[in-house]
């Protein structure tokens, strides 16, 4: 192997990275002037060193307290649970939700050895306790292991007195009921409102 055979391995192992992508991507670094190869080198070097987990959140930050945290304008009162630090990216890129954020660090997967002590549970509960929280959103992906988890939460929230809701999911807009799978239908038809 060369060193493009070399890149492109490494670029496939990313996920959502295929061996076709991966060598495209190598091409273009190997066509692009030398600053943007440097650049990218050294930005992944530091990656490591300069971004961990919010102390209070767990999502991911340069500083000890992550911008959402931080900042005395979010409501307080309510907190959204996601999965995985990049999810609080991508709701926070809609500019719709105004609370807080908790990260789990995953979810319960019995089969791949995740029991509820591995996620950041008991964080959540201290957090519930020692704060004014009025409710707590479920946001975990659809998924049998994000029900599990989202179900498991419920459980261990039931005797604090905060309102635990779940994201809606279903159809999505622009979506054809042609190519709708039966959970995704099954859903929609559970979760409808008013129109």
């Amino acid at each position: 192997m060369n060193a493009l055979d070399d890149v492109i391995d490494s670029l496939s192992r990313l996920p959502g990275v295929g061996k076709k992508s991966a060598a495209r991507i190598a091409h273009h670094l190997l066509k692009s002037d030398d600053s943007l190869c440097e650049r990218l080198a050294h930005d992944i070097s530091v990656l490591h060193q300069r971004i961990h987990p919010c102390k209070i959140c767990g999502a991911y930050t340069e500083d000890d307290i992550c911008a959402v945290c931080g900042n005395p304008g979010r409501d307080q009162s309510v907190i959204c649970v996601v999965e995985q630090p990049q999810d609080v990216q991508t709701i926070e890129a809609v500019h719709e939700y105004t609370g807080l954020f908790h990260v789990l660090g995953g979810v319960i997967a019995p089969l791949e050895g995740v029991g509820p002590d591995q996620l950041r549970l008991s964080e959540l509960v201290t957090r519930i306790h020692e704060n004014q929280v009025k409710e707590v959103i479920l946001a975990t992906n659809p998924t049998v292991e994000g029900d599990t988890t989202a179900l498991y939460i419920q459980r261990i929230l039931r005797d604090t007195g905060v309102s635990v809701t779940r994201l809606a999911s279903g159809l999505p807009v622009g979506g054809d009921l042609e190519y709708v799978d039966r959970l995704t239908l099954t859903r929609s038809f559970r979760g409808r409102a008013a129109f």
